[in-house]
């Protein structure tokens, strides 16, 4: 059940579209194409001193691509109770496997763009790290920590409507506290531990590593990811199995 919910997710998203699945290769190829005019040729931007890398663009790029899957997961998952509404009142449905099969789908997306991460490392900085193959365990993480937020989010959509929207301003301030663009040091002294607390940045810290640089990840950056993914996947599960009982009334 949890393929065919996956399969049904991907092909919507291109139903009636004649380049069907290559649009999941143009967008990221056209968002790197951009950012590489924008911030190499016409800013001239450089990433923090004792950076992986001198490249800003490539900087930039493998830090927003394990962002974008999270956003991408729980953005979608907030709407997909009233979605499936006809599966969850009509039938015996585990409704918990909607934000799964959403990230599942969304995974596909970050397997093409990561693809051309790979490529882009390869030919601007002539070299791949090895360290790549432990990306895997940090989309673990970011599935953990974006279902759990997902059921949250779902679950409370499910009874105020206004959750998606609230959602929205959420996570642009969420992506502003996670040093993407802006690096750790020009954030003001004082919210700093917000960033520390931030789980997102850790992550974004490994993803960065693992592509641009060949060091061994410290056992503290698992610790906290693992802390961080575990905790918010259950509690967003406890809380989703507390509202759901309702749905059916709801919906």
């Amino acid at each position: 059940m949890l393929a065919q919910l996956v399969r049904r997710d991907f092909n919507q998203r291109f139903v009636g579209s004649a380049a069907g699945w290559l649009w999941g290769v143009i967008h990221p190829l056209v968002l790197l194409l951009s950012w590489t005019f924008v911030f190499q040729w016409c800013m001239k931007t450089e990433p923090p001193p004792g950076s992986v890398t001198h490249n800003y663009t490539m900087y930039l790029f493998c830090g927003f691509l394990p962002w974008l899957l999270f956003q991408e997961t729980v953005m979608r998952s907030a709407g997909s109770m009233v979605e499936n509404a006809n599966l969850i009142t009509k039938t015996v449905f585990p409704s918990e496997v909607v934000p799964v099969s959403i990230f599942l789908s969304s995974l596909i997306h970050h397997f093409i763009g990561l693809a051309l991460v790979i490529a882009a490392v390869a030919i601007v900085l002539k070299s791949v790290s090895p360290m790549i193959v432990l990306l895997p365990v940090y989309m673990l993480f970011i599935g953990l920590l974006a279902v759990g937020v997902g059921w949250i989010v779902s679950s409370l959509h499910v009874y105020l409507r206004d959750t998606a929207q609230v959602l929205s301003v959420v996570m642009t301030l969420w992506f502003w506290f996670t040093p993407i663009f802006i690096f750790e040091n020009q954030i003001p002294a004082r919210l700093r531990p917000l960033i520390a607390w931030n789980p997102m940045t850790w992550v974004v810290r490994g993803y960065r590593d693992r592509l641009l640089a060949a060091n061994w990840p410290s056992w503290q950056e698992f610790a906290v990811l693992a802390a961080y993914s575990v905790a918010v996947f259950v509690l967003g599960g406890l809380f989703f199995r507390h509202l759901k009982r309702g749905f059916a009334d709801v919906l």
